[in-house]
């Protein structure tokens, strides 16, 4: 036995549910999920079910034979027009024979003889073959004058009868041109996490509609409309901290030392050419001088571009498995938890997820230690080296993730917790936005919130020892957050520990094109292109 799912687009009447459900009893399949909701799409329905092999496809043979089975989520078009009628009997039944015998439906019709246009009949169609929208149009322009008030392939103008074609359209521009087969495998994901919050008491329009803000959000924020806000702090004289904030997910921190440049996550694949691009305008893009990058949890937002980078990327051995998992829960105790792992696929999908692939565990390095070796709550599991500052890894308690490991330098005072402790007070609005769709999509972005309380705050006492340690210098502990500014612990609250600079990939551009004078200019060669000739 093994475990099928298929989508099924059935009519509109009584018995059709029942009729297809009697099809799988019947081939002795057992129907282990089911969902239809006619407030979302009242012709859809979404199935798993366990049968042996050949049962199921002489289940699939038979819904498909009788038209329920959905094989394909090609665009469906739509069309508004007028149209205008003469005034006799027969003349809407005449009219409608054209409509039928296109296979179009019927999305809505407008006529009032009493109207300002007695005459004239407003259509809306929607056509799920594109092709016969010209025959039909050429058969109408025979008998009746018309005028084309909308036409629409993209998805936008279809009404929530095809809410599931419209859905898919939408996917469509944040995953590229992916084949039928597998955006319906992804829409029975997306529709299991809506039937998961369904069932506690979320709204599935608003879920469905935060999937698609999450696409938006990346989309949005990268190439041109790429920014960050970005942190520089000295740490000794010929070793300089950069923490960059990217639009959405977590930051990401380089150190710059005469010997070489490490860094600390990487953010989301989406941003990587973003990323080197900022690199650039910072003085940091030799990539040659690039030599290690450290990770500390599995999300997508912390190592998603690890893959991108060609130098090896430190991690524990549990993370590395977790970014072969397709649940970000793996390994923890909510590891079960559907909303885990749906979530996981649509962020990494959505992100261009890129983990590591030359990787290096704590427990094969040279400096890997006994784990024994405490410091405060945390197990050391491996001691190295970043120019001349001495780092400990901490094995964490994972709360927020399995598997996730803390930096620290105790002598200098450099914590990278990742998102055990966060500023949220220190997060931008549209930052926040972002955040929130993760916690509303899983209920919680902590694996296990229990145990991310007690690390928080077994974290923030580590804090508050090195903070004594570090006193002599005149210098506290640097907390440097997975997500919002680099901070210190003032009175038990979190502080921003120094102002921050915006950086945009669109005005970093403009700068540089203005860097040309007009004598420069004129050896520069411009090509023209069918939006120059069109004049736009």
């Amino acid at each position: 036995m093994e475990q099928f799912s298929f989508i099924a687009f059935m009519p509109d009447r009584p018995g059709a549910l029942h009729r297809a459900a009697e099809i799988i009893k019947r081939h002795e399949g057992n129907i282990d999920r089911i969902q239809y909701d006619r407030r979302i799409d009242m012709y859809t329905v979404f199935f798993e079910v366990t049968a042996v092999p050949q049962a199921y496809e002489k289940i699939r043979e038979e819904l498909e034979k009788i038209g329920y089975l959905q094989t394909s989520l090609q665009p469906v078009a739509f069309l508004k027009f007028h149209v205008y009628l003469p005034n006799c009997p027969g003349a809407l039944f005449d009219f409608l024979n054209y409509i039928t015998s296109s296979g179009a439906n019927i999305i809505f019709l407008d006529f009032d003889e009493r109207g300002q246009h007695p005459e004239r009949l407003v259509v809306g169609l929607n056509i799920e073959n594109p092709e016969m929208i010209d025959a039909l149009l050429n058969q109408l322009k025979s008998g009746y004058r018309l005028e084309i008030l909308e036409y629409d392939t993209t998805g936008e103008k279809l009404d929530d009868t095809v809410f599931y074609f419209r859905l898919a359209q939408k996917l469509r521009s944040f995953i590229g041109s992916a084949e039928d087969t597998f955006l319906m495998r992804f829409l029975h994901d997306i529709n299991h996490i809506a039937q998961e919050l369904s069932n506690l008491q979320k709204d599935p329009i608003e879920v469905f509609e935060n999937i698609l803000k999450v696409g938006d959000f990346l989309n949005r924020t990268s190439g041109d409309n790429f920014y960050a806000d970005v942190q520089r702090v000295r740490i000794k004289d010929d070793i300089e901290l950069f923490c960059f904030q990217p639009p959405c997910g977590g930051n990401i921190y380089l150190f710059d030392t005469p010997s070489e440049r490490v860094m600390i996550d990487t953010g989301y694949g989406i941003y990587y050419q973003d990323v080197v691009n900022m690199f650039q305008h910072y003085g940091l893009g030799d990539l040659n001088r690039l030599k290690r990058i450290y990770i500390t949890h599995a999300d997508a937002d912390h190592c998603g571009a690890a893959g991108c980078f060609p130098v090896p990327s430190y991690l524990n051995r549990e993370t590395f498995l977790i970014t072969r998992e397709t649940s970000r829960a793996y390994g923890s105790s909510s590891q079960s938890c559907i909303l885990e792992e749906v979530y996981t696929k649509i962020i990494n999908l959505f992100s261009r997820f890129n983990p590591p692939k030359n990787v290096v565990f704590f427990s094969e390095t040279p400096l890997s230690v006994e784990i024994t070796d405490k410091r405060g709550a945390f197990p050391i599991i491996a001691r190295f080296e970043i120019g001349d500052l001495e780092f400990e890894a901490l094995a964490g308690m994972g709360g927020h993730m399995h598997g996730e490991v803390f930096y620290l330098c105790p002598e200098e005072g450099l914590l990278f917790p990742e998102d055990a402790v966060i500023n949220f007070r220190s997060l931008s609005p549209d930052r926040t936005e972002y955040n929130v769709l993760a916690d509303y999509l899983m209920t919680s972005v902590n694996v296990d919130s229990k145990l991310a309380r007690k690390e928080r705050q077994a974290l923030l006492s580590l804090v508050s020892k090195i903070d004594e340690k570090v006193a002599e210098k005149n210098r506290k502990c640097l907390i440097c957050c997975g997500h919002g500014s680099i901070s210190i612990l003032e009175d038990g609250k979190l502080v921003e520990y120094s102002g921050s600079e915006r950086y945009h990939a669109r005005q970093i551009r403009y700068e540089e094109f203005e860097k040309y004078s007009v004598k420069e200019m004129r050896g520069v060669r411009f090509e023209r292109t069918d939006s120059y000739e069109n004049g736009s």
